[in-house]
């Protein structure tokens, strides 16, 4: 197993922990206006069923700033305020109970306006995470390096965080993010070697669910394995609920978190009894609100399928027009393709219900 690179702890609304050996967290962002108060709490209310640890809100104007003080007062996981530009949004986040900040000092201008709300999130012991992107580097560290590098990132990051240091404040978390998965990972790599704070990691502007996937999975996946990142964030175009899935799935890979059923299904080919590719989804779909850590296997045929269902938690595998459904190495009865979904689910949540000890 991998051992994990030990970092400063930072605690986020008394509840999350970031570094420090504490397991690595999923967030994401909602994607609606944020004085839209009731669209972001419906969006938390989803994004918490399906695991998120953390959530941020883009803060762009002071309506989206004021908004805060309603968000918290329902909001059922901490959250983070995303600061760019005007250090004011920053201190009206902070006033209305924010948990966290995300800022970039090098956009807020004045590093004087950084300092004071450095100083108000001191006094409220709320963290920040200076977060550094590869597209909107300081012209001054293009000009030097000639383009975005991963040193020029580090350069970046290292200078805001002197700016915390300097008012003794060391609940700091650092992202550095690009568009490229390897300018990532090195960016990550060579500022593990100069600062000891928790790394938020992640692949920026990554893409669709389908390439932005691939691209998350390799710049996160590899920065776990080598025992950094301490909390996590998919950048995708698209709902924050499949970023969240996606985080957990890059997590329950790397060997580092478990929530919710595994799902293993065959890849089909000209064997396959039935359209396992058309039911899969349903079945994934009709599943994501169950946490138990267990597998279920989805097979397709005869020659590998019983023995995948049998090694699995719950297994069901086909066979001409009917498949034998498993638990634990057990057949408990087979089934027609008819009703096979409901079957799979039913005994999915069966057994959910009996991992997390209620009667059902």
């Amino acid at each position: 197993m991998t051992l994990r690179e030990k970092t400063r702890q930072v605690m986020v609304g008394g509840k999350l922990a970031i570094g420090g050996g504490a397991p690595v967290s999923v967030q994401t962002m909602t994607k609606c206006d944020t004085h839209d108060v009731k669209a972001v709490l419906a969006q938390a209310e989803l994004l918490a069923l399906a695991g998120v640890d953390l959530i941020r809100v883009a803060v762009p104007t002071m309506k989206d700033a004021e908004a805060i003080r309603e968000i918290k007062k329902h909001i059922p996981v901490p959250l983070c305020a995303d600061i760019h530009f005007d250090h004011r949004l920053a201190l009206t986040a902070l006033e209305g109970g924010v948990d966290k900040l995300r800022l970039n000092p090098g956009n807020i201008g004045d590093a004087e306006k950084t300092r004071i709300v450095v100083r108000e999130a001191k006094a409220r012991k709320v963290p920040i995470r200076i977060g550094v992107n590869a597209g909107s580097l300081d012209k001054k560290l293009i000009a030097k390096y000639g383009h975005a590098t991963p040193e020029a990132m580090v350069e970046s990051a290292l200078g805001h965080i002197q700016i915390l240091e300097d008012l003794q404040f060391e609940d700091i978390v650092i992202s550095l993010k690009a568009t490229d998965v390897r300018m990532t990972i090195e960016a990550y790599r060579l500022m593990a070697q100069k600062k000891p704070y928790p790394l938020h990691v992640g692949v920026t502007e990554a893409g669709s669910p389908g390439a932005g996937t691939v691209k998350s999975a390799m710049g996160i996946g590899i920065l776990l394995m080598e025992g950094l990142g301490d909390t996590i964030r998919v950048s995708l175009t698209a709902e924050p609920r499949e970023e969240v899935r996606v985080g957990w799935e890059i997590l329950r890979a790397a060997g580092l978190r478990q929530r919710g059923p595994q799902v293993i299904s065959c890849p089909t080919c000209g064997r396959i009894a039935y359209d396992l590719i058309g039911k899969i989804g349903e079945i994934e779909k009709r599943i994501q609100h169950l946490t138990s850590p267990f597998t279920l296997a989805v097979m397709g045929c005869e020659v590998n399928g019983p023995g995948e269902a049998k090694d699995a938690d719950l297994g069901i595998a086909g066979g001409g027009d009917k498949a034998a459904l498993y638990k634990k190495g057990k057949l408990l009865r087979v089934v027609t393709f008819d009703n096979f979904i409901d079957e799979v689910v039913a005994e999915a949540e069966k057994l959910d219900a009996e991992m997390r000890g209620i009667n059902k």
